[in-house]
């Protein structure tokens, strides 16, 4: 079946900011689940400027203990891995995340796009699409989606709230 959480909001910040701060943003003491994250790659087009990243998170397994009493879902870590294409020139980042953990049971994809926005030059507009399909656990295939969809909901407006906090403390009061 599978689960999708969409998430949409306006930055007050130039797309800039608000790429640097991204960039910066985990690991940190305000989201204590993500314990690293590695860029592994990174080049750059150099016809087109396009700036690749592929990145590793590193993420405490936040699946209720009682959950864990299945052998497979009995690990510490989870691991991410994040690509991101930035047009400097557009002003467009677009991102995919996949969760590199359990892919024979579950499929979690995430697409995020940091772009200028249309309503001010100097805010960024932020989009958010994820889904969770989960397989092969029979009767529990529900209920680990649905507290997937739960997770990724509460993950994506604590992500947002810590933007925001970044943006706050880096660059002052917000852009009118």
């Amino acid at each position: 079946m599978g689960v999708t959480v969409e998430e949409h909001t306006i930055y007050r910040y130039p797309f800039e900011y608000v790429v640097a701060s991204y960039l910066r943003k985990y690991p940190s003491p305000m989201e204590k689940h993500i314990t690293a994250v590695k860029t592994v790659e990174e080049k750059t087009d150099l016809s087109s400027g396009i700036i690749y990243r592929r990145r590793i998170a590193t993420c405490q397994n936040v699946i209720p203990q009682i959950l864990r009493k299945l052998s497979v879902l009995k690990v510490s870590d989870v691991y991410l891995e994040e690509e991101s294409w930035l047009n400097v020139q557009e002003r467009i980042m677009s991102m995919k995340t996949r969760c590199l953990t359990w892919t024979q049971y579950a499929s979690l994809k995430e697409e995020s796009v940091f772009k200028e926005s249309l309503e001010n030059p100097n805010w960024t507009e932020f989009i958010q699409k994820g889904s969770i399909s989960i397989k092969g656990a029979g009767l529990l295939n529900c209920l680990l989606e649905a507290f997937a969809q739960t997770f990724l909901t509460q993950g994506a407006k604590k992500g947002i709230a810590i933007m925001e906090l970044l943006l706050q403390e880096q660059f002052g009061s917000p852009f009118l």
